[in-house]
Formats: structure tokens, C-alpha cells, sequence
């Protein structure tokens, strides 16, 4: 690897021990260590404001009309002590790295121009407090089909009335699926929301037309113009106006750049909308990024959809073989239109939002029949191509055929350009992670734009199990079919474990290599993940009589299979999708239906099998119920619930806890369950890491973080807990002096408890817990720990609090006997702390040849088994047996 400048590229200024730079591929510290960087989506709960999760229908329409709701305690909640407890836990699974989502509604949703500048504040906070854990962090300006009044998340309502759409028609017209008024908006059933059928959204008219005139408004839609600007152009300065004022106020805190945020992402998962497409008769036959579920109309039946006449379209299942036509479903919006009644804006003025539009713009009707694209009366597509083609080379000569739309180059760069441009106008030395549409690669973009600042964060899923919700015996090469690298879908199929895993770890090398088309940059998979709702929720005790209760063993082979793809030659960044503080079995992350939190509060007390011959399920230490309180009762939390006979009945008492009578019942739950978290963590940290985590030993992986040369090979088998690690070191891996501010720096090894914790973590004679004659178990907490939390916790600013707790919790994973250990290596000397495995070795000098060295890495005491590990299932077991070869597939 080259030696790390002292210089920095983008700005000339001296490097700080802190500073990481992005050169030969990877993410490198300024000592010349390559880092991995691997962690989590902070969080999946920052789509929605607190307590307004998508299946909630009741304020949607009238909030949003009024102005919306704050996202104060979005992720986290700061005031009553919990942020601490998770992101201990998140910094206890050994992550480094925190992709942090806010959205434009949360910036500015009072209306243009207005800004939420408490819930900027209180990001601030948040963000200092993952500084204190040590995180690094990228900002995330997250979106999903745009916004949560179009089903999804990211942009205010406003922008939906500034393009001249009204959003309570969404159902009806089926622009767009509504969760909280899924199937009907006049008879909700919330929770019968297909798996995914959210993703559908961009397969229908608001996100196909609302991002078309977001990237390309100026050239499709002329017309279009509000306040003196291009509808594309008043979208987009908003936007980037909103994320640059969160940019300019994380510059102001004064001690975040660099040493905690290091860039910001581009729009997540950003959507060409209908930029390119071909015939809006047509809908293509093959399966793209748009999923095929459901009712799937073509573009020119939503536009009449839109218009409120009624459609036959077709309607498609998705099984384990992919989408496939059922039959076809009438839509009949009965008369419902999706335009917005010119009544609501007076003079063309509106009266709440305060924008003056063009006369040209007429509202009431759908703005791609004034652009001549269709016949309303007639329904007959007059312009089938208009999208196809880039309007100003229309209508050239007959030697000189139109140019088709290139999205990414013409439409998406441009906007990214400007955005970057903004973004470093408050932070100079920002990494500028690139993402472009899902599955595509990244334009060329100049050093001039890239400044050696910079990282691919392309997204990564295994689409089949997260679509079907179950791990299969089967799969295929999505990318490799978006890309045309078969002739034959059938060429693609995966039969077997191990050709699934060797094919995912060779379509996230193809993803680590589009980071070439940048430059010599590092890839990050800023999203990867797996679905905890399998099966019906087998794993929640819905099915099969409670039998297979906390029994993630089906999630935690999706989940290895999609990690250990980062792993191998690939050696590759990711932040998984995601990590959700008030998941709940009942709603998931509390988004659409999507379940792919690590952790639930509802998991915790049921820990299957982590322990030698442990079944722990049913015991509900740590559970953070009161004694005597059901599950049932802990979700619904009744408001008449007698909060003096509960603690009468625990070993909690309001005097005890130092906050008097005039107390809530949520305020006294929030302090007890700061302190049974925290006390789990002091009395067994093996304990607090695995309660409530799901699958963990999947994410909870051995990987260098810190690496003196870089990885050849990364290996683990979490069966064996076995890890081994080969690393070429060359002249010019020396490290140069003084670049960290560490005594010694050498190669450091995460080493997680959840895989070598100490036999003395594991032993029942450990357990604090006692049993009351009821048999109900029960914890004597510290009255003085638990009424400093809660003093502390009642204070607005508790930055003091937050580095006592950081650094208790740095001085806990520093222990001695955390790991138990086997560690051969081939050269060198080492040594461990807490989770932290050190390596140092010599590097070559110069004039001398590259070396490999290898560190391999057990558990002395054996594996810790999982009770359900040896399961086969029977739907697999005929497979391997017939294909037990390392790579079967289908030619």
C-alpha cells in the first residue's frame, strides 16, 4: 500500500491523527493501517417521527396538512438514559461504524424554507454521544419512494403539493401503497401488508412522476414552474439546501468533523422514475429492480388510473421461483384523481405553503397530458416514447435519430455534483460516499469533483429470502442477470449452501470492483441484511405451538451467508440494515412491515441455546418487565395501569428510585430498564451482548479492523468459531511515525465475546438472578446507581454522564478474561484485551519482497453451541447429498 500523505489531497492542510484517508481501495488510518469499517444503520426507526410508525393512520393526512411532527428522539433517545445502553451494546458487538439516516422531512417539514432547527440540536447531541462510544459516522440522506405519504420515507409532505398532487388519493388510484391504509383507506388491515409489496410503489405513478421531475423536470416537464423555477429545480435546491444547513450545523459543534462524521452519503437508493423508459404501453417482462407483486400496472394505465378511470391490470405473485402472472385485477378509483382540485390554491397561491404557480401549470390535471404525452378523453398514448428519448435531440433530421436518456450520467451526476459541492462548502475534508441507483455502477466523475475524498456505498441484499421471508435451498445471481451476464435466467440458479455463499461473495466482489470506475477508492455495502420475520415468525413462538421460540438458527444462515461474502479475497466495508431501539414482533421495525432489526426488546429474556446446554427460554431477568407483568401487558401498556401495586410487587420502590410521586409510568420503566441493561452488562457482559440480539452470532464477527498491510484471505466458520486471517505485508506497509496518537500501533483483531467468551461468563453459578415463590425472577438493583441514572437522566444535558459511561464502558471491554482464547500465529507476537486481539509483526525492508504471514484464531473450551446449530432442514438435506460440491449450479 502507498505510504499515507501527511498532505491532505482536497485540501492541502496537515492530516490529524484521526484522519482517514481513501487511497489504494481502502479506508487507511494515518499511520498507514488499512481499516475495515463494519457497523450498523443507525436507524431504520428515523423514517418516521417517535410514536407515527407507517401503520399508524390516525393524524397522517391532518399532521402533515398542519405541518408535520418533530423528529426529536429520532434515533435515539437522550433524555432517558437509553441511548447509552444501545450504543454500548452496538460498541460491545465490536462495530466501528454507524450509517446515520435523517431524512428532508425531518429537517423541513413546517413548510418551505422553515427549519426544524431543535431537532438539528438535538442531532448534535445524539452525534457527540457516538462520538463518546468511539463510532465513526456517515450521515445518510435516507428516502424510500420518496416520502411517508407516498408510502415510503425522506421528503416533506409539502413536496407533494408543490407538484400539484394530492396524496388522499393514493389508495384509491393505487399511485402509490399507503401501509396504514392498506387495502383500503375506508377499511384499513395494516398488518396484512404483503412482504415488501412497499417496493411496488416505484412501479406506479407518484414515484415514477415525482422523480422524474425531481432528476429531470427542466427537460419532461417544461411546464412545471413554481415561484419562478422549474419544479426540478425548486426540488432540488430545497433538498440540498435543508441537508446543507445540517451540514453547516455539524460544522459548528465544533468537535465532530473528521473525528466522528467523516462524510455524507448521496440520496439513498436514488430512482430514475420514468427517465429512459421505452414505451409506456409496455412494462418490461423481465424482473429489474422494481419487484413484480401484486398489482402491476403499466406506466400508461397509472396515468389514467390518475385521471380516476378504471383499469384491468395485471397482478403477479412472488414465490420461491420469482414473480409470475396470476391473472389480472380491476382498479376502479371511482372517479378519484391524484391531481390536486385548483380550489386549493386561490390565485394560484397557497394559502398554507406560500408558492405562487405558473399559470402554465394548470392543476386538476395530470401534467403529462399538458405536456402532450397522452389524450385524457381517449386514453390513447400519444407521445409512447416520450421518456425514451432526451427532449432537445428531438425532432432533429432524419439522419440524426434522437439520443436515449442516459439517467445516471444526465440526470443523477448533475444533482450529485451540486450536492457534493454544498456538502463540502461545511466540511472540506468530507468522504463523499456514492450511491447511485441499486445495482448500477457509478458514472466517471473527475478528481476535481472527488478530490481523493471519496467511497462507493453501493446496497447489497439476497432479494429471494428477503422477499419470501425464508431461507432457501436455492437462489440466484440477481446482479449477475440485471447485468446480462447470463443468456439464461436458469444460468443464474444457485443450488446448495455453498454455491449460494460462494455466488453472494462473488456479486459483492463484482460491487467492490464497480468502485474502480471512481478510482483507486474503498467500497462500503452501505446496506445488507436479512429478515427476522421468517416463516410466519416461527422465531417469535407464532407457529408450530411456540415450538421454535427464539430459534434464529434459519436467519442466522441467511445472514452468515450475506456477511461472510464481505469477507474472503473481497475484505469489504458495511453498515447493516439496521438497528431499530422499539422494534417489536408485532410491526417490525415499525416501517412497512420490513423486520430486519438485530435486536428487539421483545427478544429479550429468550436466549435458545447460547451457553453449553443452556435453554434459558421462559426466564425473564433483564426482560425489563415488572414482576408479575405479562408480554401482552408490556406491549399494550394500559394507561390505568397501577404503577404503586407494580413496584410494590418488584424490589423497585419510588423511594428507592429518588424521583418522588409525580412520576409517569414510563418514566419509571425508562429508569428501570437503563439500569437492568447496564446491570447485565457489569454482572455478565456475555449476557447483556446476546439478550435481545438476534441471530448474533452471525454479525458478532471476528474481523481485522485495524490491519498493518492488507487482508489476502479472511476466513470464519461460525460453526467451528474458527477464524483465520492471511495478510501480505510490503516495504511499503511500514508505519509512519507518530500518525496515530497510539504507544505501538500493530494490527488489531475484534474478537467478540459472543463467539470466546470466558467459560466463567457462561457458568450458571454467575447468574445473579433470584426466584421469588412464584417463581417469577427478580434483580436487587444498586439504589444508588439507579437514582444517580435516573438524576442524570432527567437533565437536558448530560455530556458529563455520557463520557463516564463511554469510558466505563471502554474500561469493560478492556477486562482480562473476556475471551477464552487459542491463538496461533505464524509470526510475530500478540497479545488480547477485552475483545481487542494485538499483532504485531516486522515489515519488509526496503528492496525486499512482500510477506505472508497467517494468525489463526479458536476458542479453547470449544464452541459455544447453539441448541439448534446441528438442525438440517429436510427441504435441504436430498440437495446435499446430491450436490455436495463446493459450487453447484445449474449450466
Amino acid at each position: 500500500m502507498p505510504r499515507v500523505p501527511s498532505i491532505s489531497p482536497a485540501t492541502g492542510q496537515a492530516t490529524t491523527s484521526s484522519y482517514i484517508h481513501t487511497t489504494d481501495c481502502n479506508f487507511v488510518d494515518n499511520a498507514g493501517r488499512t481499516l475495515l469499517l463494519r457497523g450498523v444503520n443507525l436507524s431504520g426507526s428515523s423514517k418516521a417521527p417517535l410514536d407515527k410508525p407507517s401503520y399508524v393512520l390516525d393524524g397522517l393526512w391532518d399532521d402533515a396538512e398542519r405541518g408535520g411532527k418533530s423528529f426529536i428522539y429520532r434515533p435515539l433517545n437522550l433524555d432517558d438514559g437509553t441511548a447509552d445502553v444501545h450504543l454500548a451494546r452496538l460498541r460491545g458487538w465490536g462495530f466501528n461504524m454507524l450509517r446515520f439516516p435523517i431524512t428532508w422531512e425531518a429537517l423541513e417539514h413546517e413548510g418551505p424554507g422553515i427549519f426544524d432547527d431543535e431537532f438539528m440540536d438535538y442531532t448534535i447531541r445524539v452525534l457527540r454521544r457516538c462520538k463518546d462510544f468511539g463510532f465513526k459516522v456517515y450521515m445518510d440522506p435516507h428516502q424510500d419512494i420518496w416520502s411517508r405519504f407516498s408510502g415510503g420515507s425522506g421528503a416533506p409532505f409539502w413536496t407533494l403539493a408543490a407538484c400539484g398532487i394530492e396524496p388522499r388519493n393514493f389508495t384509491a388510484t393505487q399511485a402509490a401503497i399507503i401501509h396504514a391504509e392498506y387495502p383500503a383507506a375506508h377499511d384499513p388491515d395494516p398488518g396484512a401488508l404483503p412482504a415488501m409489496i412497499w417496493s411496488t410503489n416505484y412501479g406506479r405513478l407518484l414515484s415514477q412522476t415525482i422523480f422524474t421531475l425531481f432528476f429531470a423536470g427542466g427537460d419532461f416537464a417544461p411546464k412545471c414552474i413554481i415561484d419562478g423555477k422549474n419544479i426540478q429545480d425548486y426540488l432540488q435546491d430545497h433538498y440540498i439546501q435543508a441537508m446543507g444547513l445540517m451540514a453547516d450545523r455539524i460544522r459548528d459543534a465544533g468537535d465532530l468533523l473528521d473525528d466522528c462524521v467523516i462524510g455524507w452519503d448521496s440520496m439513498n437508493e436514488p430512482f430514475e422514475g420514468l427517465c429512459g423508459w421505452e414505451d409506456l404501453n409496455v412494462s418490461p417482462t423481465t424482473q429489474g429492480s422494481t419487484l413484480r407483486k401484486g398489482t402491476h400496472p403499466s406506466p400508461a394505465q397509472s396515468l389514467r388510473l390518475g385521471m380516476g378511470q378504471v383499469q384491468t391490470v395485471d397482478n403477479f405473485t412472488f414465490g420461491a421461483f420469482g414473480p409470475s402472472r396470476n391473472g389480472s385485477v380491476t382498479i376502479d378509483p371511482k372517479g378519484y384523481k391524484i391531481w390536486s382540485d385548483p380550489d386549493t390554491e386561490p390565485d394560484r397561491v397557497h394559502p398554507k405553503w406560500g408558492w405562487t404557480r405558473d399559470p402554465g401549470w394548470e392543476l386538476g390535471t395530470c401534467i403529462w397530458a399538458q405536456h402532450g404525452v397522452w389524450d385524457i378523453e381517449t386514453g390513447y398514448m400519444l407521445l409512447p416514447e416520450y421518456f425514451r428519448y432526451l427532449p432537445s435531440t428531438r425532432g432533429g433530421r432524419a439522419d440524426e435519430p434522437p439520443l436515449e436518456v442516459e439517467f445516471i450520467g444526465e440526470y443523477w451526476k448533475p444533482h450529485w455534483e451540486v450536492f457534493a459541492a454544498r456538502i463540502r462548502e461545511s466540511h472540506p475534508e468530507a468522504i463523499m460516499f456514492i450511491q447511485p441507483p441499486v445495482f448500477a455502477m457509478p458514472p466517471v466523475i473527475g478528481e476535481d469533483q472527488l478530490k481523493g475524498r471519496a467511497a462507493f456505498s453501493g446496497h447489497y441484499y439476497d432479494g429471494l429470502t428477503l422477499v419470501t421471508r425464508h431461507w432457501n435451498w436455492f437462489n440466484a445471481d440477481a446482479l449477475g442477470l440485471l447485468r446480462g451476464k447470463y443468456s439464461s435466467p436458469l444460468q443464474a440458479v444457485k443450488i446448495g449452501e455453498s454455491a449460494i455463499r460462494k455466488s453472494i461473495q462473488e456479486q459483492l466482489g463484482v460491487l467492490k470492483g464497480d468502485a474502480l470506475i471512481l478510482g483507486q477508492y474503498p467500497t462500503i455495502i452501505g446496506e445488507i441484511g436479512t429478515p427476522f420475520d421468517m416463516d410466519d415468525k416461527r422465531s417469535y413462538g407464532w407457529t408450530d405451538k411456540g415450538k421454535y421460540k427464539g430459534d434464529y438458527s434459519r436467519q442466522e444462515k441467511a445472514l452468515d451467508a450475506s456477511l461472510n461474502a464481505a469477507d474472503g479475497p473481497n475484505a469489504i466495508n458495511y453498515t447493516i440494515w439496521t438497528y431499530c431501539p422499539d422494534h417489536c414482533h408485532d410491526w417490525g421495525d415499525g416501517w412497512n412491515m420490513e423486520d430486519l432489526s438485530l435486536w428487539s426488546s421483545d427478544d429479550l429474556g429468550v436466549r435458545k441455546g447460547l451457553g453449553p446446554g443452556k435453554d434459558i427460554d421462559g426466564e425473564d431477568y433483564g426482560d425489563y418487565r415488572l414482576a408479575g407483568e405479562s408480554q401482552a401487558g408490556l406491549l399494550k401498556r394500559k394507561e390505568s395501569f397501577n404503577i404503586r401495586a407494580a413496584y410494590a410487587a418488584s424490589t423497585f420502590s419510588l423511594a428507592t428510585l429518588g424521583m418522588g410521586d409525580a412520576v409517569s409510568f414510563d418514566e419509571l420503566r425508562m429508569a428501570q430498564r437503563m439500569e437492568l441493561d447496564m446491570m447485565r452488562w457489569r454482572d455478565n457482559p456475555f449476557h447483556f451482548l446476546t439478550e435481545g440480539a438476534r441471530a448474533p452470532r452471525a454479525f458478532n464477527r471476528p474481523y481485522p479492523a485495524k490491519l498493518v498491510g492488507h487482508s489476502v484471505d479472511i476466513s470464519f466458520d461460525i460453526k467451528k468459531a474458527y477464524f483465520k486471517l492471511v495478510v501480505q505485508v510490503a516495504p511499503e506497509d511500514a508505519l509512519k511515525p507518530g500518525g496515530v496518537d497510539e504507544e505501538n500501533p500493530g494490527t488489531e483483531i475484534f474478537v467478540p465475546l459472543v463467539h470466546y467468551a470466558h467459560p466463567r461468563l457462561l457458568s450458571e453459578t454467575n447468574e445473579t438472578t433470584s426466584t421469588s415463590t412464584e417463581g417469577s425472577p427478580s434483580r436487587a438493583p444498586s439504589p444508588t446507581n439507579l437514582a444517580g441514572l435516573v438524576e442524570s437522566s432527567s437533565r437536558s444535558s448530560s455530556s458529563s454522564q455520557t463520557v463516564t459511561m463511554a469510558a466505563d464502558i471502554r474500561s469493560a471491554l478492556a477486562e482480562k478474561n473476556l475471551v477464552d482464547v487459542d491463538v496461533t500465529t505464524s509470526v510475530g507476537a500478540w497479545s488480547i484485551e477485552g475483545q481487542t486481539l494485538r499483532w504485531w509483526y516486522d515489515v519488509p525492508k526496503e528492496g525486499e519482497e512482500p510477506r505472508e504471514y497467517t494468525i489463526e484464531i479458536r476458542r479453547k473450551a470449544g464452541v459455544i453451541k447453539s441448541m439448534y446449530e446441528q438442525e438440517e432442514y429436510s427441504s435441504w438435506s436430498w440437495f446435499e447429498n446430491v450436490c455436495p460440491s463446493e459450487s453447484c449450479s445449474i449450466m
